[in-house]
């Protein structure tokens, strides 16, 4: 009986160290879209996308091998939580800042921290936070890429309308949304093509199906793309499984047909 319980016990403790080990490797997804409606005149588009760091850190070495290979860099959302130093997310945000300009949406987990002092950070390190905002794109030729983002929509604090009206008619359109619900709440008539979001972590321990939290992955709807995120950090404990942390560097070009 006691030799069943010490393997019993051996058994779990090797399952958890093993769910750590996954929820702080540093794991980047190559992916290539391509849409009729992108413009051909900017020829490929690169994005790193990362969400959800929450408390994780980022490490120099890592970082310094995605410079060169991003246009820009966008944030997902939940690049901070309660309790996670300033220092650190500085030090993320100082990094991220070294692959090119950074946008930055936020999440519901931002909220918990002192949004005067999380607003300095994004400000000293020149990240654009898209508050239910635009920002533009214009190629040589005068074509248009508009990135729209969104506040958090779990909070109520999304105004999706308020960024479609900061952008102009013409333009391909992408939209970053903390939470990916925001795809049940437009149509075709936005004209929006790609969405990027995290927020669910892929379930984070993934032990069976859940319509609350969508695995990491594209999701193709009838309106528009979406590309859910993994995330790269962890909420309530440092565990993954079946969940495994994702980060994205995105290539967008025009699809011939």
């Amino acid at each position: 009986m006691i030799v069943i319980l010490l393997l019993v016990i051996i058994a779990g403790l090797t399952w958890i160290v093993f769910m750590y080990k996954e929820a702080h490797v540093n794991r980047v997804i190559y992916q290539e879209y391509c849409f009729p409606d992108f413009p051909r005149s900017f020829g490929e588009v690169r994005i790193f996308f990362i969400s959800d760091i929450h408390k994780r850190q980022l490490p120099d070495t890592w970082i310094r091998d995605m410079q060169g290979k991003a246009d820009f860099v966008v944030i997902g959302g939940d690049l901070t939580e309660k309790g996670v130093p300033l220092t650190r997310v500085s030090h993320n945000l100082r990094l991220l800042s070294q692959i090119g300009p950074v946008y930055f949406v936020w999440g519901n987990n931002d909220y918990e921290t002192e949004r005067h002092d999380l607003d300095a950070l994004l400000l000293d390190h020149k990240v654009k936070s898209l508050d239910n905002t635009a920002a533009l794109f214009e190629s040589e030729e005068g074509e248009k890429l508009w990135l729209l983002g969104v506040d958090d929509t779990s909070l109520g604090k999304d105004r999706l309308d308020w960024a479609l009206a900061d952008c102009g008619e013409e333009g391909f359109r992408i939209l970053v949304s903390h939470n990916p619900d925001i795809v049940q709440k437009f149509t075709e008539k936005e004209r929006i093509s790609f969405v990027l979001s995290g927020h669910t972590h892929g379930g984070q321990i993934y032990l069976r199906p859940s319509d609350k939290y969508m695995r990491g992955g594209t999701y193709s709807y009838a309106h528009t793309l979406l590309l859910v995120s993994n995330g790269y950090g962890t909420t309530f404990v440092p565990l993954r499984f079946r969940a495994p942390v994702q980060t994205h560097l995105l290539s967008l070009k025009r699809k011939e047909v």
